[in-house]
């Protein structure tokens, strides 16, 4: 089945009970309404305010949208409820074609001439709209080690913090619940209708969840009243997992320092300059933020990052690690280092590394197959380097993995110790303000 044009037919928000509906179709095709439920009272706003939340929800709008276009994928979006100006159509554009390279691999597609949105030439968008908002900040926690680090670091430094879920995945509450903070949720409910069409063989596959999260939380900023979103994205989702015809294919973009950057210039060119949006750990390698991790064990049997347990049927969630994915095997080897094996194995129930059959997938996390796995793992240096590292560490050397990498491949067996440490130390470029930075300093 074709269709010629994707359409963002309306937006409705509910002050009442404080619920936000999106509505989009395809021209002459199936129609889909989106909701979400912010399951906080909100705050009473000013006319400033509910003008800058009402920019935010048409940017939620905009982004959510992707998870339904990406059925037919037509070359052309227009929005009904609306006009575009030219830097939103650009906004949105990029952030469709690369948010969706993966998807578009492996689909076998090109989107050279799709995600094309429609524009009215001389449409000049409203100057961004500045409102008070407590200074206060939010860190979304998606139930792994990295928003651990973040809001245990800012907790240390005494920071007024909020917490987020999008969702109410089990490790996500068990994190929050062990962190003894205030939290806010928001619930997104897909419309049944694209599952229907995904089960009848429409187009599916990896969306840029994190951009439409960012937008959410955006609006949580708004509603519930704080100044500074803090995100935990580290330096290794700036790289590509596979290139191909020299253009880049990076799994996870919208938490790239690219899309930080151009999220946070939309919002403050375009909305308003009164929330800050930036990652806390782009400056740090995964396996330093591992490292960090490993000295807060009250969250060793909450925190998860195996995608079974996030599944949108929540009758098929995993109740514990699988123990057979690219996120389990990467986060068992990033803690290697840092835990003691025999608590580490008791965090995931087993020890992958003795498991000779996990061989494949271990080797494919150091760069030593075709690419790296389409997941949110660590760089490949950042593998290699461990895995040279546990060759020489006498509780992990005999394990049937290592054994058979360092057998197998002499790239690791000539690595250095010094390859290993250099990751500890190393400050990437990122976006985080002084003060910030000054407390990640302090937490190290």
């Amino acid at each position: 089945m074709r269709y010629e044009e994707f359409l963002f037919e309306a937006y409705h928000y509910t002050p009442t009970n404080n619920f936000l509906s999106l509505i989009y179709r395809f021209r002459d095709g199936p129609r889909f309404e989106e909701k979400l439920f912010f399951d906080f009272p909100p705050r009473r706003l000013s006319a400033e305010a509910e003008i800058v939340l009402d920019r935010i929800f048409r940017l939620v709008f905009l982004l959510s949208g992707v998870s339904y276009y990406k059925a037919f994928v037509p070359q052309t979006l227009r929005c009904e409820a609306f006009v575009l100006d030219r830097d939103t159509a650009e906004f949105l554009q990029k952030f469709y074609q690369k948010g969706l390279a993966e998807f578009a691999w492996r689909n076998r597609l090109s989107l050279a001439d799709h995600c094309r949105f429609e524009w009215e030439p001389g449409t000049t968008p409203p100057p961004p709209l500045a409102i008070a908002l407590p200074r206060r900040s939010c860190v979304p926690v998606g139930g792994g080690k990295d928003s651990i680090v973040s809001l245990e670091c800012l907790k240390a430094s005494g920071e007024d913090l909020l917490l987020f879920t999008l969702g109410d995945a089990v490790p996500i509450a068990a994190c929050i619940a062990a962190a003894g903070l205030p939290f806010i949720r928001v619930r997104r409910q897909l419309d049944p209708a694209l599952f229907a069409l995904n089960a009848n063989g429409a187009l599916n596959g990896h969306v840029p969840i994190t951009g439409i999260l960012s937008a959410i939380v955006l609006a949580c900023a708004a509603l519930a009243g704080f100044d500074t979103i803090v995100m935990s994205n580290e330096h290794s989702a700036n790289a590509p997992n596979l290139t191909v015809g020299g253009v880049g294919i990076n799994h996870q973009h919208s938490k790239s320092l690219e899309f930080e950057q151009d999220f946070s210039e939309y919002v403050a060119h375009h909305i308003t300059p009164s929330i800050a949006y930036f990652s806390l750990l782009r400056p740090l390698s995964e396996i330093e933020i591992a490292r960090r991790f490993a000295r807060h064990p009250q969250y060793f049997d909450s925190f998860r990052s195996c995608n079974t347990a996030f599944r949108q049927s929540v009758a098929e969630r995993g109740r514990h690690w699988c123990c057979n994915c690219p996120k389990c095997r990467f986060v068992f080897l990033a803690l290697a280092p840092f835990v003691p094996k025999k608590r580490l194995i008791g965090i995931f129930g087993c020890n992958m590394l003795a498991d000779e059959s996990q061989t494949e997938g271990f080797a494919e996390l150091c760069g030593l197959r075709q690419h790296k796995p389409f997941e949110c793992v660590g760089e490949v240096a950042e593998s290699t380097a461990v895995a040279t590292l546990l060759a020489r560490d006498p509780d992990w050397r005999d394990d049937a993995v290592i054994r058979r990498l360092h057998m197998a491949f002499p790239v690791l067996r000539d690595g250095e110790p010094s390859q290993f440490h250099a990751l500890l130390t190393a400050r990437h470029p990122h976006r985080v303000p002084q003060r910030f930075l000054a407390m990640l300093d302090a937490d190290s």
